[in-house]
């Protein structure tokens, strides 16, 4: 209120400052008029509509009585000037609006920026959560770190547990919280800037979230509980592949391999989810947003596609007998192919191919192939050092056509080589580290012995290299 009163007296000084100039060089009122009008413009633009229209005001009761004859009085003698006066007045209280819309629009354009750049940066810093402590607790750290609330609670439904991360504490709202997460219910405190969400995977409400500070438009509180779906998922899966490598060889294996797929399907339906739904809440945001939704809408759609596929290969793969169709391929197409549908998986990492030497089109099974070759690149992306490149060298030799996929990496010991390949086998060193099923190079190793070919790893410190090597002809069509 005193910041107001301060600028309205401000406003009123600037406007007789105008006055005083404006009789010192016996200015007419048409050009006292624009210099009024152009201190109003400046107060719309600065500081907002009250003030430019209390001034506005000001100014036409001045012009009256100093620069209109009669001068001293408010009377008006000619009618022309009563058209000028509120002619004035009109104009300058509709420039006002204007100038105040503008501005609001601005900041509201701003804002919806910084929405923006927050809700990319919490999704960037979910993927780099580590495993070293609770995943739901980093998550709500990482979510009142970034967008700078006063205190931040999670309530995980399944778990039953509370993640607490802010300077300031969420008291008497562990009740909603619970009620949230089983209903999918939504409760807002205006008075205390607190608003409790429901968190949903599909139509499923899994969690609930409880937030105080600022507040924000509805777009972006679904923005962030969609996120935190897509991270509590996420660690949902990591859980589900640690307890695939705890029922491994066991009778449960098939069905916990099944629901880690079904939940690796969950989270590009739920990024996609996110994207079509910000898309029909904000039909009018910035066309460069809704691009952005619409890319990670088709990025996630392919990456389900991919899914889809692999699971169908894996499951026709888990047999003694593989049918393999070889057709006249080259294999540094296979290899781009690979490449270029692993992009969500390499994410910006460098990724050297030399194919100067094969220039021999081979006999192969073009899907299994690919399959393979995408079980050896992902192996390569899961256990080499962050940020540093992939090498994939194909060269032709003595009727073979051999590729090489090297990593920069912890070495291999002896004894792990030998065992690498064996179904389920997984490094103690790494089981706890980094996701996995223990399958990925028994299915490239079994997809290589069909087409007769050999697939072998040399390993020393800082660097990794899988050797596939497969014939140019291959005889007969399965093994």
């Amino acid at each position: 209120m005193g910041k107001r009163a301060a600028r309205l007296a401000l406003s009123l000084a600037g406007l007789a400052a105008i006055t005083l100039a404006a009789h010192s060089i016996s200015a007419n009122p048409t050009t006292v008029g624009f210099f009024y009008l152009l201190l109003v413009l400046v107060l719309a633009s600065t500081w907002g509509f009250l003030e430019a229209a209390v001034t506005s005001i000001a100014a036409t009761l001045t012009i009256n009585f100093y620069f209109l004859p009669p001068v001293g009085t408010f009377t008006i003698e000619d009618p022309q000037n009563w058209v000028a006066l509120f002619s004035f007045l009109a104009t300058s209280l509709i420039a006002s609006r204007l100038s105040t819309e503008v501005k609001r629009r601005a900041l509201d354009a701003i804002e919806r920026q910084q929405d923006i750049e927050r809700l990319y940066t919490f999704s960037r810093a979910i993927l780099l959560i580590s495993n070293l402590e609770s995943f739901p607790a980093q998550l709500v750290r990482k979510l009142q770190e970034i967008f700078q609330f006063d205190a931040a609670v999670l309530y995980e439904h399944r778990a039953g547990e509370f993640y607490r991360a802010g300077p300031s504490d969420l008291e008497g709202l562990d009740e909603r919280l619970r009620e949230a997460a089983a209903h999918g219910t939504t409760y807002s405190d205006v008075q205390s800037n607190r608003i409790v969400t429901a968190i949903h995977l599909g139509t499923e409400p899994i969690a609930s979230l409880a937030i105080q500070g600022a507040r924000m438009p509805d777009s972006v509180l679904q923005g962030i509980a969609n996120l935190m779906a897509i991270g509590l998922e996420r660690a949902r899966a990591q859980d589900l592949a640690h307890q695939i490598e705890a029922a491994r060889q066991s009778e449960r294996l098939r069905t916990t391999i099944i629901d880690a797929m079904a939940h690796e399907f969950k989270t590009p339906l739920t990024s996609i989810k996110a994207a079509t739904t910000s898309l029909l809440d904000n039909p009018d945001q910035p066309v460069e947003s809704r691009r952005e939704l619409l890319k990670i809408a088709d990025e996630e759609a392919d990456h389900l596609k991919n899914l889809i596929e692999d699971v169908v290969e894996m499951a026709q793969l888990d047999t003694a007998y593989i049918k393999i169709q070889p057709e006249p391929s080259k294999m540094s197409e296979v290899v781009s192919d690979v490449v270029g549908s692993m992009q969500t998986e390499i994410d910006k990492r460098p990724i050297e191919i030399d194919a100067k030497e094969q220039l021999r089109t081979s006999a192969m099974d073009r899907r299994l192939i690919k399959l393979a070759l995408k079980q050896l690149i992902d192996n390569a992306l899961k256990y080499s050092y962050p940020q540093t490149p992939l090498s994939i060298r194909i060269y032709d030799s003595d009727g073979t056509v051999t590729v090489e996929i090297t990593n920069r990496g912890q070495a291999i010991s002896a004894e792990e080589q030998s065992r690498i390949f064996d179904r389920f086998y997984r490094s103690p060193a790494v089981q706890k580290k980094i996701p996995g099923t223990g399958l990925g190079l028994t299915i490239a190793q079994s997809i290589v012995r069909a087409h007769q070919g050999g697939l072998t790893v040399i390993s020393r410190a800082g660097e990794t290299t899988f050797r596939m090597t497969l014939p140019a002809q291959i005889k007969g069509g399965a093994s």
